[in-house]
């Protein structure tokens, strides 16, 4: 796997052992041309696995910048990965559920790609929402199958766009 863009493009990312769904070469470059220039920018990668969306978002100028991974088997991948950022990649060993209820920083952007077997993706998003990760203009990121759509109440989140990949999916949504 490659980081597609900015500093570091080119750049090969290790692919932990165990299960992993890689966010697609062509979906990550996308969605980062859809972010633009990120400098000044925060970002959060949660259910981070390699860390590859993190280091795409260093790599295009954002800090701070931090992963959140909670499968232990991803760790030493995960730390060697980071590495290479041009920017510290603070990374939480914890589950995405517990970090969120902990959570005491906002993020101006929030990236959130949860196992697609992952059937809590829309509650975890409206705690998110309403946990001290987001304020007012944060955009959070779901990237998700295409077969489970957003609930239609996702108040104070607005959908602002979603990008289709395949059988895969990226929803921007906004607090508003």
């Amino acid at each position: 796997m490659r980081i597609s863009g900015g500093t570091l493009r080119g750049r090969r990312v290790a692919v932990p052992s165990g299960v992993i769904r890689p966010a697609m070469d062509r979906m990550r470059e996308s969605v980062f041309a859809a972010l633009g220039d990120l400098t000044g920018y925060s970002f959060l990668d949660m259910f981070s696995g390699s860390g590859v969306l993190a280091l795409e978002a260093a790599s295009r100028g954002a800090a701070p910048v931090e992963a959140v991974e909670g499968d232990p088997l991803k760790r030493k991948t995960l730390l060697a990965n980071v590495g290479i950022a041009p920017v510290y990649i603070r990374c939480r060993f914890i589950a995405v559920e517990l970090y969120v209820k902990r959570a005491q920083q906002s993020f101006d952007i929030i990236f959130c790609d949860p196992p697609f077997p992952y059937q809590f993706k829309w509650q975890l998003a409206r705690t998110i929402a309403a946990s001290a990760l987001m304020r007012e203009g944060s955009m959070l990121l779901i990237h998700r199958p295409r077969e489970d759509p957003p609930d239609q109440l996702m108040e104070p989140l607005m959908l602002k766009t979603s990008k289709v990949y395949g059988r895969s999916v990226v929803d921007f949504f906004k607090l508003s």
